[in-house]
Parts: C-alpha cells; structure tokens; sequence
C-alpha cells in the first residue's frame, strides 16, 4: 500500500476514512488502476535518457537515496526508497516546507500573484485569477454571515461549472469543509451522505435541486444556495442558456426549496458584508472526500490542509519533468473535462493548476464528444488530464482527429488502467505519450506516476511521487 508519513514541513499524510467521525475501514479502493498493476508494478520506473535499471531488480548495483534536505532529516523515514535512483536529477526525494499553511492561504497568494491571468473557462466565458478571489470572498462573506461556525460542513453538488471553484475556495478560505457531492446522486445516496458529513449548507446546480427536495428535511442542511447554468456567463447569453437548458432541453425537473437563495443573490450579499478571512491551520480538515470503497455505503475520506498542499507541492514537481524535453509553455492551459466533485481533478486541474497560474478550460458535460471536441478547437491545451474511456471516445471522433495537438505536451491517465491499443492510438495521433499514474482519495489521490519525459507507455503505474513511502 502507498503510504505517505505527515508533517507540516515535508510528508503526505494519508488521509482517514470518515463515517460520522468513525475510525478508518479497512477497505480503501484504489483511484486509478486495478490491485493487480498496483502490487505487480508500483515501483516500474520510466524509460529515461539515464536508462536506469528498476530499483527493486539490482539493488547491489545502485547509486545512494538522494539524500534527504538537512531541514527534514530529522523526521526521514528509516526505509529505502530504491526508485529514488530513477528519478531525474531535477527531482528532489523530498518535497520541502508546504508551499502555504492552508489551501485557501495557497490560492489567495496565486490569485494575488497571477491576477490579470485567466483562471477558469466554461461555455467562452473566463474569470481572471483577480476575480477569482473576489468573487470567492463575497461567498464567504455570504457563508459567514449565515452564522456558520468554523469548521462546518458545507456540500458542492455540481458538475464542472465557474461557481465551482468559486465556491470551493470560499468554503476554504472561510474555515468550513468542502463536502464534495456528486450530483447524479439517487436521493437515498445524497441523503447518507448529507446525514453523515453532517452538511449544514449546500451549493447546488439546479438540475439537480428536485433530488435534494425529497430529502432535505431528513438532514442537517439548513442554508440551500441554487445555481445555474447560465448565471455566471453574463448578459444574453446567459439568460439563453438557462431558457435552453430548462424550457427546450429540459434538463431541470421541477423543485421546490423554501428558503433557499440563488447563487447571484447570495455573491451579492456577499459583496454588501465584509469578509473575515478564518484562522486556519494546517491540522485542520479541509474536505470529506466520499469515496465507494470497495463494499458497503460510500465513505468519507478526511482530508487535512497539509494532506493536500503536500500533494499539490509533489505534484507540483514532478510536473517538471513534462518539460525536460519540451519547453515550458509561457501560459500553461489544463483541460477538465473530469469532474472537479472528484479528488483527481480536485487536486491536479483545480488546485495544481492554480498553483501554477494554469487556465483551465472547464468542461461541463464530458459525454457530449462533439460539444467537448468544439471546446478543444478554440485553446491551445497544453496538459490533458483524462481517463482511458475519454481518450478511446476522442480518438474515435472524426473531427478530434483534424485538431492541431502541436500545444499538448503532457496528457496524464487515472482513474482506471489505460490500455496500450488506446495509448498507441492517442501517440500516433497527438505525439503526446499517455503517462499513467496511481492514487486514492485517503492519499488525496496521487501516489504514483510515470516520469513525463519518458519515450513510451509502460503499461504501469511508475514511481512514487516524492515523499511517498510504498511497499508491496
């Protein structure tokens, strides 16, 4: 199993699992590839120009761990780390101090930092990292002057829509827990949920409203923010999206919810208080990340500050070597067409990708292969996170293949294995070598990839990240 040993200088640690504040199951499901690659191939490194030999073959004939940075020799763990002699010589064996003390401390800074940059884009319309932050502090303001106590729980119930990441950094920024929700949700699973996170808010897409209807009053819940679709996108336009997406599609079953606020109403209210930015630390709980496990109900995985600044700092490295080969890309520009509900594109497209200054260039409805390859055809994308399902669908479509991939320079596979025929056929198409990887929500997920400058699939899940202890 990966394990990755906390602290708030330089380890990952493995998020618990959570039910009503239980102690950890023994079930944990792996994020991204069957338990068979995982106990088979964990420590495969990547082909490299090096050609170095996996660690676990010859150890004899290895150079040394890299040693450890003098600040954290203190709390190094006394097990070998033989990987560490495929690793570039551009990556450290341990990622350092975490790069802020909590995560809403860590986008505030790259708001701030990158604010004229474009942060998020759906259906054309983009908000700057300098919005971002605005718009993020007038819903905690909102959230706050509910009377929320610090440390509340509060459920995102949304596909891949600009509230999104507006609302997850407010909910962080003013000390709640993010409960993500996944909102194809039957009414029993969002119920459990909702009764066992302990949620006393919720931020939801309208669509989904009449299945938070029926069971809102067997819960907690007592503050109900609804979006739309077409809110954020601004003048015409959004009004025309909601008029399609009600009137003529017919996507949003009739609901009623007494007392709720609109998701614009509530920004404004926002806007007329004044924000408290919380004392956070990075000990505190930062999301209940529900995953199915691999028997019974679903459970919440109890992810701490640090938990998830540490992977966006591990992540955060190993993206380097995407560009040991190919130049940096002076804007970097994520695609998302994974949901951000889940903790992979949580971390890597949301997160990381802020970090980093990234546009990411949301995707809503990922199913729709003819309306996600228009998307692609308007921005240059230069990192693909996916999964082997979306990739098979793209290349199957006719006009994806006349797209111009000369942009893309990292395309990353989780969530399930990646087949080599898919892979084969995404490299011979785009140049661009699917890299897989593995993780977990209790991991806050990555614990392992493949080195992105490799020159070919491997068919396994690579190296662990640094930081990360992981035994078979």
């Amino acid at each position: 199993m990966a394990k990755s040993t906390g602290t708030a200088t330089s380890k990952k640690a493995a998020g618990t699992t959570k039910k009503a504040d239980a102690k950890p199951p023994k079930d944990m499901k792996p994020a991204a590839v069957p338990a068979s690659k995982k106990t088979a191939k964990a420590a495969a490194p990547a082909s490299s120009k090096t050609k170095a030999a996996p660690a676990a073959r010859k150890p004899a004939s290895r150079p040394a761990p890299k040693t450890l940075p003098k600040a954290n020799a203190d709390i190094a763990p006394a097990v070998e780390k033989p990987w560490l002699a495929s690793y570039p010589d551009i990556i450290p064996a341990e990622i350092g101090p975490l790069p802020a003390a909590s995560i809403g401390a860590l986008l505030v800074e790259a708001c701030q930092r990158f604010a004229s940059r474009p942060a998020f884009t759906c259906m054309d319309k983009t908000i700057s990292y300098a919005e971002t932050e605005r718009l993020s502090a007038d819903f905690g303001a909102f959230l706050q002057s509910r009377g929320l106590a610090k440390g509340a729980r509060v459920a995102i119930m949304m596909p891949n829509t600009l509230q999104y990441p507006v609302a997850m950094m407010a909910v962080l920024r003013a000390g709640y827990v993010v409960v993500n929700v996944n909102p194809l949700y039957t009414p029993r699973e969002l119920e459990h949920q909702l009764k066992d996170s302990g949620a006393e808010a919720i931020v939801i897409l309208e669509n989904f409203a009449s299945t938070l209807q029926a069971v809102v009053a067997k819960t907690a819940v007592k503050h109900v923010v609804v979006a739309s679709l077409g809110e954020m996108l601004g003048g015409p336009k959004g009004t025309i999206v909601n008029f399609v997406v009600r009137r003529v599609k017919k996507l949003v079953p009739a609901w009623s919810l007494p007392g709720h606020i609109k998701f614009a109403a509530a920004l404004r209210t926002g806007r007329a208080g004044t924000f408290k930015p919380a004392e956070v630390s990075a000990d505190d709980v930062a999301f209940l990340q529900y995953t199915g496990g691999t028997t019974g109900v679903s459970k919440g995985a109890t992810l701490l500050h640090r938990n998830v600044l540490a992977n966006v700092a591990q992540n955060a490295l190993w993206v380097e070597t995407a560009f040991i080969k190919r130049p940096r890309p002076a804007n970097l520009v994520y695609v998302c067409p994974l949901p951000l509900y889940h903790i992979y594109a949580l971390t890597v497209n949301a997160l990381m990708g802020m970090q980093q200054g990234a546009q990411n260039l949301l995707i809503t409805n990922p199913r729709d292969i003819p309306g996600f390859v228009k998307e692609l055809a308007k921005y240059k994308v230069n990192i693909f996170p996916g999964l082997n399902t979306l990739f098979n669908a793209l290349l199957n479509n006719e006009d994806f293949r006349k797209l111009d991939f000369r942009p893309l320079v990292l395309t990353f596979a989780g969530g399930m294995a990646a087949q080599k025929s898919v892979a084969d056929r995404w490299k011979e198409l785009t140049g661009c070598m699917i890299s897989e990887g593995y993780g977990l929500s209790e991991t806050s997920p990555v614990a392992t990839a493949n080195r992105f400058d490799a020159d070919a699939f491997t068919g396994t899940i690579g190296l662990p990240l640094p930081s990360t202890e992981l035994s078979i």
